[in-house]
C-alpha cells in the first residue's frame, strides 16, 4: 500500500519538472531572439516614436540605423556556423 501512495507525488514532480525545463527553453529562446534582433527592433520602435512625435530626421536617422542592422543580422545568419568557427 505504501507503494501506491507515493506514485501519483512522483508523477506530480516529473509533470512539474518537464513544465520548469520547457519554460527554461522558452526564455533561453527568447532572449536569443531579443540579442539578434535587439538593436533592429530597438530602431524601428525609435523611428515610430519620432515620426509620430513629428521628427522627421530623427525618424528618417532610426529608419537607416534599423535597415543598417537588420542588414548585418541577416548576413550574419547567412554565414555557416560550425564548431570550428564558432567563436568568430
Amino acid at each position: 500500500m505504501n507503494l501506491l501512495s507515493t506514485r501519483p507525488s512522483r508523477a506530480r514532480g516529473q509533470g512539474m519538472t518537464e513544465y520548469i525545463i520547457i519554460v527554461a527553453l522558452i526564455a533561453i529562446a527568447a532572449i536569443a531572439t531579443t540579442t539578434f534582433f535587439g538593436s533592429t527592433v530597438r530602431n524601428q520602435v525609435a523611428g515610430m516614436a519620432a515620426g509620430l512625435a513629428g521628427n522627421q530626421e530623427a525618424a528618417e536617422s532610426a529608419r537607416k540605423s534599423a535597415k543598417k542592422a537588420s542588414t548585418a543580422g541577416a548576413k550574419e545568419a547567412d554565414e555557416g556556423r560550425s564548431l570550428n568557427n564558432f567563436s568568430e
